[in-house]
């Protein structure tokens, strides 16, 4: 399937993953609308991307923006979804509760609440792509419960969903470590070093870059027999 000014919102799409989408799928000539919460990054990200992006700002844990946000829209072919924060990470006998239902809400509530309102919304054969990470297949040894959890939820949310919302196709990325600004809120300082680290020992020999995870999110939304599977593009993370 072609891409040539297909109808894709990417949310999330103002930096990390995200943008690398939106420049791969510019380049394939879609027609991409970001959707975040800052106005400040969406503007940068126009700037960088070109006058041929649309910004919406929107808040996706507001159920009510997001009903909005697809009520306007109109029809669209794709979703894509890599909004994400940083995660919660703490041995589960000292877990701050109230953090692990805001990620979760945050990562998978939201999840359902773009689904549930974007459905109605996508041409026939269209699709909507999660994002779930190397956390389900190699959660650290403490401290890595919640984030396993939810990042696992989403294959099966995705399972489900194909079946449910059929012939909308409906797939998750799984993407080891990317090189994003997220990890400064992860190690800040330190996080050349771990990249580095962790380049010596995946199979493939260095850390992805956002234009890296791009292509397996433009593979499934051209992809018109491809639905309910978790595409890892992890460099052999699991492997390791």
């Amino acid at each position: 399937m072609s891409l040539k000014e297909k109808s894709v919102f990417i949310v999330g799409g103002s930096s990390g993953i995200g943008l690398g989408v939106a420049e791969a799928l510019l380049q394939d000539g879609a027609a991409v609308t970001l959707i975040g919460r800052s106005q400040e990054k969406l503007r940068a990200a126009r700037e960088s991307l070109g006058d041929r992006v649309k910004a919406i700002a929107a808040d996706v844990t507001n159920e009510d923006q997001v009903k909005r946000l697809f009520d306007e829209s109109g029809t669209i072919d794709h979703l894509v979804v890599t909004r994400g924060v940083a995660p919660v990470g703490a041995p589960i006998e000292s877990l701050d509760l109230d953090s692990a239902r805001h990620f979760i809400d945050v990562m998978l509530v939201s999840a359902l609440s773009l689904a549930k309102h974007a459905a109605p919304h996508v041409r026939r054969g269209g699709s909507i792509t999660f994002t779930s990470g190397i956390s389900k297949d190699k959660p650290p040894t403490r401290g890595g419960a919640v984030v396993a959890a939810v990042a696992g939820s989403m294959g099966y949310l995705a399972h489900a969903l194909a079946l449910e919302l059929a012939p909308t196709r409906v797939n998750v990325v799984s993407p080891g470590w990317v090189e994003t600004p997220m990890w400064e809120e992860i190690a800040g300082p330190a996080k050349n070093q771990m990249w580095a680290d962790m380049a010596k020992q995946v199979p493939a020999g260095r850390i992805a870059k956002p234009a890296d995870i791009a292509k397996a999110y433009t593979f499934l939304l051209g992809s018109e027999l491809t639905t309910g599977i978790v595409l890892k593009i992890d460099g052999g993370h699991a492997l390791i």
